[in-house]
């Protein structure tokens, strides 16, 4: 789980690891279970690519910083979207209301709708997992 006492520098740490590799950080903001970014993609790496790498550089950062008292990891996998640069700004104010958004709507349906939505068949195995 992430914690309000460090998400703060974790949201930096992951803003340093995505723009040094070129890519623009537009917005970023997590609740306990999940995070979300928007970026300007660099398209020298691909997002798989830039994933892992924000995914692996930050769970080594908070093993390394002892910021859970357990080994920290990320769940395999992540969803990709796409917006239109009309949509960036009602997407960067989604991002920044993270904590009241997910206070009247919890992630998991939030997520499967989003899915629904853009006319994505999805597998209810693969669906992300709630932390333990």
């Amino acid at each position: 789980m992430l914690q309000t006492y460090w998400d703060d520098r974790l949201r930096l740490y992951i803003t340093a690891t995505v723009q040094n590799d070129g890519h623009k950080m537009l917005a970023i903001n997590n609740v306990a279970d999940h995070l979300h970014f928007l970026v300007g993609l660099n398209p020298k790496q691909s997002i798989s690519d830039m994933m892992r790498f924000a995914k692996g550089n930050s769970a080594e950062w908070i093993n390394k910083e002892k910021l859970t008292p357990n080994k920290f990891y990320w769940q395999e996998g992540y969803s990709a979207f796409s917006y239109s640069k009309t949509q960036v700004d009602g997407v960067i104010k989604y991002i920044a209301n993270q904590q009241g958004h997910h206070k009247k709507v919890g992630f998991l349906d939030e997520y499967k709708n989003m899915l629904i939505n853009a006319g994505i068949e999805f597998d209810e195995r693969y669906i992300f997992k709630l932390p333990e």
